[in-house]
């Protein structure tokens, strides 16, 4: 299993991702008190600048600073551990990394032909420079990469890829299947999941984690008050001139029309579907809007993997207007979108 410090190592490498000071703070409090060395925390921020980018990196460092200075003025010892060792005046980077790297790519040579300058970055500074330090060893620094990729949305090709190099680096299979565990531990549910799918991929599994979405950024609110017209758990909040409703995987509404008004989605957050009456559904993501004119037949809801969200608002409001629900959707219509 994953040991005290490699949980402190997810932790830090997920909050500095994620840009989280003090989140961050607090890992790294907690891991200089499970054996955490100041050298380990500073090489794994430092790392992190290649998967991260240095602004995150270095305000990260600058926390590190940080909980340093506090914890010695709180009394705590925080342990300085070992520098790396100095590398040889022969050294060849480019040699070196690229065994690292096919090490990482199980035995398979990589060489990134469309970008060659990326190829040598890659090849001479983050797995030659970078790799060859020697105060964190290879399957700590993919925990790492791992933890911290897991907080990228968008990266999910890169997590495969490292969560399949950890194995080649090291890190054992209930290794792997501990880090969800300890990001969700700490509420990082979305870190999780992603995770989760990527394992389920490596090993062939079925992941049945939904991906979830985040209510600091749009609330959930309270049960949807016309739940009986939904097909599973649905919720709404009041935004003001807007409404916010939450979808749980696989919950929509029933089929509907509104007449004498458009009705307006705006998607915030997760991944859904809406369909009209005859016609292919459209798949809803972040940024996709949708007016539905009057008097036509519809529904919308979640995808069956993903929570969904988003605001609804009516216009061109007519005397009269009024919503008709109707037949539920059918789970043999749902089931066919992907």
């Amino acid at each position: 299993m994953i040991s005290n410090k490699e949980k402190a190592l997810v932790l830090i490498a997920v909050n500095e991702a994620k840009g989280d000071i003090e989140e961050l703070k607090k890992a790294l409090d907690e891991g200089f008190e499970q054996g955490l060395t100041v050298s380990e925390a500073k090489e794994a921020l430092s790392q992190l600048y290649a998967y991260t980018g240095f602004p995150r990196s270095l305000n990260a460092l600058g926390a590190l600073q940080q909980v340093i200075k506090e914890r010695a003025e709180a009394g705590k010892k925080t342990e300085e551990g070992r520098e790396a060792d100095p590398l040889p005046e022969d050294y060849d980077a480019v040699k070196q990394g690229t065994e690292v790297q096919t090490k990482l790519c199980g035995g398979q040579p990589f060489t990134y032909t469309f970008a060659a300058q990326s190829d040598y970055y890659l090849k001479a500074h983050l797995f030659g420079d970078i790799f060859a330090r020697n105060n964190l060893t290879f399957a700590e620094r993919e925990i790492v990469t791992v933890s911290a990729i897991s907080a990228l949305p968008g990266c999910e090709p890169q997590l495969r890829a490292h969560v399949s190099g950890a194995r080649c680096m090291g890190v054992t299979d209930a290794q792997l299947r501990d880090i969800p565990t300890v990001l969700r531990s700490k509420g990082l549910e979305a870190e999780a999941v992603r995770t989760e799918q990527a394992l389920a991929e490596l090993f062939g599994e079925t992941c049945q984690a939904a991906q979830p979405v985040d209510f600091n950024i749009w609330p959930k609110g309270e049960p949807n008050p016309y739940g009986k017209y939904f097909t599973g758990q649905s919720y709404l909040a009041d935004m003001g001139a807007l409404m916010n409703v939450t979808f749980e995987p696989r919950c929509r509404n029933n089929w509907h029309i509104h007449h004498r008004q458009v009705q307006v989605l705006i998607c915030v957050a997760g991944r859904g579907w809406y369909q009209e009456w005859g016609k292919p559904a459209v798949e809803m993501r972040p940024g996709t809007v949708i007016a539905i004119p009057a008097e036509v037949k519809h529904w919308h809801g979640a995808a069956r993997d993903a929570w969904f969200q988003h605001l609804t608002y009516h216009k061109d409001v007519q005397p009269d207007a009024s919503n008709e629900w109707l037949e539920p959707v059918s789970d043999e219509l749902y089931d066919q979108l992907k």
